[in-house]
């Protein structure tokens, strides 16, 4: 440090000195005008303390390259309580000088005993000061010995000044507030606004969402029934029930088959993407074993497999062991990863795994030797209606909603899917979900009963055309009713075993026609089984639980077989037909 000037402090005079002194010193160090009144403030500051409670003292002005440092030594009686008059604890105000000299400097430290106390102040040079050499310094005490003091009278006048204008930049700083405030004011009034304006539209979308998806659920049996009726009805013809078909015919409703099945299955994809934005999709959790899972995927896969350039190999997951999580929504994800490697595999192989992983999840993966994906596309895959552009995708038709859709239903099981891939090479699809999924009945036995009346209650006469040939061979008469009135009617008439029950019906809905059926004490006791095309969300299944004793879905394409036995296995719940009587 190099010293630059010390001053004697013995009364209030030795202050104003002080105080002119350390102004002084700032002003050739090349502080501003503001620093300058800062320092020279905390400066008279703790000179006055020395003055009042010390009898005097001396202060000392040194530098080095980077920073002023003040020392103030008085020789008094020292202070009992140092911490607690820098805490603001002392009676009277006792020691607010050195409170104040204390927050307008850098650093500031305190020594007191009963020998006397040293109050120690530095503040760092101005940024744009260069660094103070040894000569530098000792120019400015030469300059500062050839200034004289100035006379207090000049001193009052230059802090009046000061007062002045430190109080015109606080009238204009107050002006600055108000335009600011008025400012603010202005814009939270414009953010209020536009809360309230994305509030309005955030419900109008969420209005439309749900128009959306009511619109999608009752179309569904608008969509489903009809097609129901042609796949069913192809898949009679195909089997020959009604009589041999000529070569060309049975091209013809082959092709009729296949683009029933491809309609149905993006009604389908529209369906269950709605349902998962509506939030009505439920988790059914049961526990299942990767083996069976694998071999279930087989047997559905394996009348895709059509080109016999492609191998499909199931690995032995036999070492995974049990899950306990929604098998239908896995085998759904992996269903859409097989059919899209299939699709988009030309030659080589298709190849299904299945491991565990560390934290309790389990992979699944869908290897092919197909097209691949480029870098660019990973991600726009799985964003609904998306498909990348290939001379195989151009021959290929697809919705593009099955990945979207099982990313959505990946992430409903606490999982997550992904995607490696290079074009020409093969791609690689991965389903990770936990084992156990951590998110958030019973049947009815009865005697056989003989040959007796059931009664169909539907609009759709194609419809009850295809459940009458279901029961056929079921030794039961079928009875038809064309709407909820008609069924009401033939109830009470013929007094059916069992009533077959559409949900979606002109003038009077299936719930409604349930409803009377359930309050009247004459009817309330045949079982009803509810056979309908649409989808049933959580207060429709609220409506149904406990007063239906099976909901069947109307034909989604299986074989004539399949749903002839899902037929007899709700007339063995509703007690009409023994129990594995399959025809």
């Amino acid at each position: 440090m190099t010293r630059l000037l010390a001053i004697d402090i013995r009364d209030e005079q030795g202050v104003v000195l002080a105080r002119q002194r350390t102004r002084q010193v700032g002003e050739l160090l090349g502080f501003d005008r503001q620093d300058q009144v800062r320092l020279a403030t905390a400066v008279s500051e703790v000179a006055r303390n020395a003055v009042q409670y010390g009898g005097g003292g001396r202060a000392e002005f040194a530098v080095d390259d980077r920073t002023l440092l003040v020392t103030v030594r008085d020789r008094g009686p020292g202070i009992a309580d140092v911490q607690g008059v820098l805490e603001g604890r002392t009676p009277n105000g006792t020691g607010t000088g050195l409170v104040g000299a204390r927050r307008l400097m850098d650093e500031f430290a305190i020594e007191s005993d009963a020998n006397g106390t040293t109050v120690r102040l530095a503040k760092e040079l101005p940024r744009n000061v260069p660094p103070l050499t040894g000569p530098g310094a000792m120019r400015i005490a030469a300059e500062l010995a050839r200034l004289a003091p100035e006379n207090p009278l000049a001193d009052i006048q230059q802090q009046n000044r000061e007062l002045l204008r430190a109080l015109g930049d606080l009238r204009e700083r107050e002006t600055r507030m108000a335009e600011m405030r008025r400012e603010l004011e202005e814009t939270n009034r414009g953010v209020v606004a536009l809360y309230a304006e994305l509030e309005e539209k955030a419900e109008s979308l969420r209005r439309v969402s749900e128009l959306k998806t009511r619109f999608l659920s009752n179309m569904s049996h608008e969509f489903r029934t009809p097609l129901n009726s042609i796949l069913s009805l192809s898949q009679f013809l195909i089997e020959r029930t009604d009589g041999p078909l000529t070569e060309e015919q049975e091209r013809q409703v082959t092709f009729i088959r296949r683009a029933a099945n491809t309609l149905l299955e993006l009604v389908n994809d529209l369906l269950d993407l709605a349902k998962v934005e509506a939030g009505k999709v439920v988790i059914r959790p049961e526990e299942f074993s990767a083996t069976d899972l694998f071999a279930t995927l087989r047997g559905l896969m394996r009348p895709l497999l059509t080109n016999d350039a492609i191998t499909l190999t199931f690995e032995d997951p036999t070492a995974v062991g049990a899950l306990r999580t929604d098998e239908g929504k896995v085998s759904q994800i992996l269903r859409n990863f097989l059919s899209n490697a299939l699709k988009f595999t030309e030659r080589g192989e298709v190849r299904v795994t299945a491991e565990s992983a560390p934290g309790g999840m389990v992979v699944f993966t869908v290897s092919d030797t197909g097209i691949g994906i480029a870098p660019a596309d990973q991600l726009r895959i799985f964003e609904e209606f998306s498909q990348i552009d290939s001379a195989v995708q151009r021959r290929v038709k697809g919705t593009g909603l099955g990945l979207p859709l099982s990313k959505r239903l990946a992430e409903l099981l606490g999982g997550r899917v992904s995607v490696r891939s290079e074009p020409g090479v093969g791609s690689t699809f991965s389903l990770a979900i936990p084992r156990q999924y951590s998110g958030s009945g019973g049947e009815s036995t009865a005697p056989s009963g003989a040959a007796d009346r059931v009664l169909v209650i539907d609009d759709d006469e194609i419809a009850r055309y295809l459940l009458s040939n279901l029961l056929d061979g079921s030794g039961l008469t079928v009875l038809e009713a064309e709407d909820g009135l008609e069924g009401l009617r033939r109830v009470q008439e013929d007094r059916p075993r069992a009533i077959f029950l559409d949900l979606a019906m002109p003038d009077l809905n299936g719930f409604e026609v349930l409803d009377r059926l359930k309050t009247n004490p004459a009817t309330r006791d045949i079982p009803v089984i509810v056979y309908t095309s649409r989808v049933l969300d959580e207060e429709h299944k609220k409506r149904l639980a406990g007063r239906v004793v099976e909901v069947l879905s109307k034909g989604t394409g299986e074989s004539r077989e399949a749903a002839a036995r899902a037929v007899r296995e709700a007339l063995a719940k509703a007690g009409l037909v023994p129990r594995g009587a399959h025809g």
